[in-house]
């Protein structure tokens, strides 16, 4: 089960089915990831994204469809290793070690060299924040030290596809703010989906993403065209004028749809060469201000929240033929 490979995709899963007995947990999945993104895999539990992840990995085999991992087809130790590194959402790690012999360790197995592993742990260590507890026995971490471990293990050497289920989880804020900062610098360096329930974090950290309910994409593509922020732009206005008429006007050819309850203008558009969003957006106000309505906010698009939670709900799996 191994797909042609393509040079500008990391991951291509083509028609993936996984089943545990009567359960289908992919069902004919198409994803595709592109190299140097920053991809967020979003959906309900139990909609299949730690699956996809344990395949990735190698951990589990697809029953059908085609795998590709880095242009190599399917997971392969001899091929990847070092190239692919995974943070599971329920990692365990060597409870007696300290944290410096346990990175040590996971290095080594990784295939990182003794004369660069000792320099490669020290940077890892910095990364997380973890230098002053690197003789520390893992046993002595708290929840959030533990992850933090758990993250920098997968950033050991300098892997090209780096898989991250709930990254932030149990961190404290400015501790999360660190590693999301860190992964928005790795773009175009190296390839990183995360899979995480913490919607607001996929929408700042990623530039690509893939809704996936019941084993299937639902919506996929750039956080942009998911999100609407290059055809729509919503403006709330305060009480007073709604100047309706001179808005639509002043955006001949465009949808502009008023929402009373919630005092807001929709603006539904497509870019153009020479005019973009902002160009959109500066039309609308200036026409509006000129009739003397009062501007409370202006936002484009929709929030990645809103979307999933406008994501339609699948099909009850079917169960295996004969079952």
């Amino acid at each position: 089960m191994s797909a042609g490979p393509d040079s500008d995709l990391a991951l291509a899963f083509r028609a993936v089915r996984k089943s545990y007995g009567r359960i289908r947990a992919l069902q004919g999945l198409d994803l595709a990831v592109p190299r140097g993104s920053v991809f967020g895999l979003v959906g309900p539990n139990g909609a299949g994204k730690t699956t996809t992840f344990s395949i990735c990995c190698g951990w589990l085999r697809a029953d059908e469809g085609d795998v590709d991992v880095l242009g190599g087809g399917p997971f392969d130790a001899a091929r990847h290793r070092g190239r692919v590194t995974a943070l599971p959402q329920d990692s365990a790690l060597g409870r007696d070690m300290t944290v410096r012999e346990q990175l040590v360790y996971l290095g080594r197995l990784q295939g990182i060299g003794a004369r660069e592993i000792r320099g490669e742990v020290e940077r890892i260590l910095e990364l997380v924040d973890l230098k002053d507890r690197a003789r520390d026995r893992v046993r002595t971490l708290s929840h959030g030290m533990l992850r933090r471990v758990g993250i920098g293990q997968a950033f050991l050497g300098d892997p090209e596809l780096v898989l991250l289920d709930e990254a932030t989880n149990g961190l404290d804020p400015r501790q999360a703010h660190g590693i999301r900062e860190f992964i928005r610098a790795q773009r175009g360096t190296r390839t990183i989906i995360v899979s995480s329930h913490n919607l607001h974090e996929i929408e700042t950290v990623c530039d690509h993403v893939a809704l996936i309910d019941r084993g299937r994409v639902v919506m996929a593509g750039p956080i942009s065209t998911v999100t609407g922020r290059d055809a729509e732009v919503r403006i709330t206005l305060a009480d007073g004028p709604v100047p309706l008429a001179e808005t639509r006007a002043a955006l001949t050819g465009d949808t502009v749809e008023w929402d009373a309850p919630a005092r807001t203008l929709t603006l539904r558009f497509q870019e153009k060469p020479g005019r973009a969003a902002e160009d959109v957006t500066g039309e609308a106000l200036r026409a509006l201000l000129a009739a003397g309505a009062r501007i409370s906010s202006v936002a484009r698009g929709q929030s990645l929240e809103r979307r999933y939670l406008e994501m339609p709900a699948g099909e009850p799996p079917p169960l295996p033929p004969g079952v």
